[in-house]
């Protein structure tokens, strides 16, 4: 432990892994909260897993064709808002197909990852910490690209918060009242491509859902109203996060799995409280 600790005022992977891990909360809390609220949790999955797609189409790219400016990261940003939107249209005209659309993307954009992946010429070990996580190896110009991906999050819901709120809690009610709800679910949807993006380095592709679900629906044991959620959920996923980098870096373990345990774990934790009383609503879950 002393040895991390040291770590920590020495190690500038250790200090970037850590603010990557903030910043990656803060999408995730935001973001996660309107997933629980609308559960969309498999459609989130959905648009996780076809990621793969871009991010093997652009390793593709830079190892087969010398293109260095074709960053993985940003082909997992264009592959997350493709699918994004393409569950959208699929929800708004043919929602009695929306399941079969999230299966078939789903598979679609693994399937096309596998093949790009299988294309690429020597290494390509690198290639799984985008399955499970790897934040021990993002580097300065990703924090400054989820930086930016936090800002565009974070403004956009403080302005389209309670259009937000509306199309979560009654879709049809929101039409009937003439809000842009097509611009809105698409909207919605993208930023919540933009927060799984956030999410790769952190805990990969297999595990994203665990930080983007677990801390809101903790956080919703305790309180119904969304913004408190949220403020909770930002809160749990630093935690769970700072909790999960510091101990995979001293066990020489998986950060990414690590961090998945130990926000499966809290949610048992409190389960079992809430189930035996032991837990309250007056937490610091509802002093916001």
């Amino acid at each position: 432990m002393m040895e991390t600790l040291h770590a920590l005022s020495s190690n500038p992977f250790l200090q970037i892994a850590l603010l990557g891990g903030l910043l990656a909360s803060i999408a995730s809390g935001v973001m996660g909260s309107f997933v629980v609220i609308k559960r969309i949790a498999s459609l989130s999955g959905s648009i996780a897993h076809s990621i793969l797609g871009g991010i093997g189409f652009f390793y593709w790219l830079k190892y087969n064709h010398g293109q260095t400016w074709a960053d993985p990261i940003y082909g997992a940003f264009l592959a997350g808002i493709i699918s994004a939107f393409i569950i959208g249209w699929v929800h708004l005209r043919y929602k009695q197909k929306e399941d079969a659309a999230i299966a078939a993307i789903w598979s679609t954009g693994m399937a096309i990852g596998v093949i790009f992946i299988s294309l690429i010429k020597g290494y390509k070990a690198d290639f799984t910490s985008f399955l499970f996580g790897n934040i021990l190896l993002l580097s300065t110009k990703h924090l400054l690209f989820l930086g930016v991906l936090d800002l565009v999050i974070l403004l956009t819901t403080f302005f389209l918060y309670r259009y937000f709120v509306a199309i979560c809690f009654d879709e049809e009610q929101s039409t009937m009242q003439d809000l842009p709800v097509t611009f809105l679910y698409f909207t919605l949807l993208g930023l919540i491509s933009l927060s799984i993006v956030l999410l790769l380095q952190v805990i990969g592709i297999i595990l994203v859902i665990a930080l983007l679900t677990i801390p809101p629906t903790i956080a919703a044991l305790f309180t119904g109203r969304l913004i408190k959620i949220m403020i909770s959920s930002i809160l749990l996923a630093i935690i769970f996060n700072t909790l999960g980098i510091l101990f995979a870096y001293s066990l020489d373990i998986p950060p990414g799995a690590t961090v998945a345990i130990i926000c499966a774990l809290s949610y048992v934790i409190v389960l079992i409280g809430k189930r035996f009383n032991c837990l309250k609503k007056r937490t610091f879950f509802s002093i916001f």
